[in-house]
């Protein structure tokens, strides 16, 4: 069975969509087989692996739903070992189609369940809230990753996501736990030093050694389609997503 990792965290802008993207390019290129789940209905996950959103015509969405078997709506990308189960506008129709749903808490589960033996790691990029969709992932996962900017706010709103994660495995999923604290957009103001020193005194054990610091690649590649170690491999962000998805394959084995 694959190791399932949830993209979480409620607050945007924080570097969400970008992590998942390019970690699973990089875990995919030290040969790990990598399924990219992107449950956000903007799709930008989707489009930043390649995928033209319009060329779409089965999604994550009708795999919820039971409306296809999920195997037809994965897309197999160019990059090795890297495929996508893409997302389209019509997922944002989801939170509504799940509320009817018996077990709907369980709909990822089942949606994965079908394919997870083709993959050694599926990832889901979650959408910025705490809804439906984030607690499905969550539930389905068996650690989630937390991308979180060097701000105050970031601190605030890591505390509300901390309650979800305990809600969720005190109520569904009891196995689930925090596979990785990761720091995005890393500067070099007072405030950032400030902000690791408090992440440092509560989650030192859960907090990824290496830093994703702001870089001009890594904004780049997504408006090409093209996670950042296949656009420019050496760069400083390139790079260090590297690290973290060594540092990631190590942590779960």
């Amino acid at each position: 069975m694959p190791y399932i990792i949830a993209f979480a965290n409620q607050k945007g802008g924080v570097g969400k969509t970008t992590s998942a993207v390019n970690i699973a390019a990089c875990t995919a290129a030290l040969g790990k087989r990598v399924l990219l789940v992107d449950a956000d209905p903007q799709g930008n996950a989707t489009s930043a692996c390649g995928i033209n959103k319009r060329d779409v015509h089965i999604s994550v969405y009708d795999a919820i739903i039971g409306q296809a078997d999920t195997a037809r709506a994965v897309i197999k990308t160019k990059y090795d070992n890297l495929s996508v189960l893409p997302s389209t506008i019509s997922l944002a129709g989801a939170e509504f189609d799940l509320i009817g749903m018996d077990e709907r808490e369980k709909a990822f589960r089942r949606m994965l369940a079908p394919i997870a033996d083709g993959y050694d790691v599926i990832m889901i990029d979650c959408p910025p809230s705490l809804g439906l969709l984030t607690v499905n992932a969550l539930s389905s996962a068996d650690g989630v990753l937390i991308p979180m900017q060097c701000e105050y706010f970031a601190l605030e709103g890591l505390t509300q996501l901390m309650y979800t994660i305990r809600k969720v495995k005190q109520l569904y999923n009891p196995s689930l736990v925090i596979t990785g604290i990761l720091v995005t957009m890393y500067g070099r103001l007072n405030l950032s030093t400030q902000v690791m020193d408090e992440l440092k005194k509560y989650y030192a054990d859960k907090l990824f050694s290496t830093v994703i610091t702001r870089n001009v690649r890594l904004t780049e590649a997504p408006s090409f389609g093209i996670p950042a170690y296949y656009y420019d491999k050496y760069s400083k962000g390139s790079q260090a997503y590297l690290e973290v998805s060594k540092e990631l394959v190590s942590r779960i084995g």
